[in-house]
């Protein structure tokens, strides 16, 4: 008898300490656990040859996190983004809907929502073309004195971007040349102007010169 209920002790002791050891492991698991929020970059990939992206409705994704508190208050932006796999786009207007695995991030942090879920973007194909530069100009010479001639070298430039963007684009200018008060030729480097355009140039700075007459 002595021996059975001794056994029966030993194993409620067990037991206790079983489930002891249990509350234990979830108390260290789960003590300090926090959620919060962070934007992250949207990033594409595999994009087709000889296209670009345009139009895209977002570039950043709101991630709603969770994990050890001590964990979340190290991340940092450059330790998340989102991706967006081209493989499978085509040209014209895309919807691209966000999966977990898209989802570039520590592996012990969880992601419990995004927002938005999805991504428009447009794809074209990429063209290139030349198009002439001209300089405006604002304010008047010294008195008695005039603009002769404006030059901009080169006088021409190589834009490259969407064929649907850059086939309108007949010609380009730099930014404003103030000549007020001017009764000496006037030499600077400018600025091309894109007009809000997504396009590429090459040649970003350009020489104007501005020669100035007595009347």
């Amino acid at each position: 008898m002595k021996i059975n209920s001794l056994w029966k002790a030993d194993a409620g002791l067990k037991v206790l300490a079983f489930v002891l050891a249990i509350m234990m492991w979830f108390f260290a698991t789960y003590k300090g656990q926090s959620e919060m929020s962070i934007e992250a970059p949207v990033e594409f990939k595999n994009t087709p040859k000889g296209h670009i992206i345009l139009k895209q409705s977002t570039n950043k994704v709101n991630l709603h996190i969770s994990g050890h508190e001590r964990l979340l208050k190290a991340l940092r932006p450059i330790n998340a983004r989102v991706i967006v796999d081209l493989s499978n786009a085509k040209k014209g207007e895309n919807e691209f809907y966000f999966s977990r695995s898209d989802i570039v991030i520590p592996g012990v942090i969880k992601v419990i929502r995004l927002e938005p879920t999805f991504i428009r973007f447009g794809l074209d194909e990429l063209a290139s073309k030349t198009v002439p530069v001209r300089v405006p100009v604002i304010g008047i010479p010294e008195r008695g004195y005039k603009v002769s001639h404006i030059e901009v070298m080169p006088p021409s430039i190589t834009i490259e971007g969407a064929r649907s963007e850059i086939n309108d684009i007949t010609l380009l200018k730099t930014e404003t040349v103030d000549i007020t008060g001017l009764d000496t030729d006037l030499q600077q480097t400018v600025k091309v102007n894109t007009g809000g355009k997504n396009i590429i140039i090459k040649n970003a700075e350009l020489t104007v010169r501005i020669n100035i007459r007595k009347m």
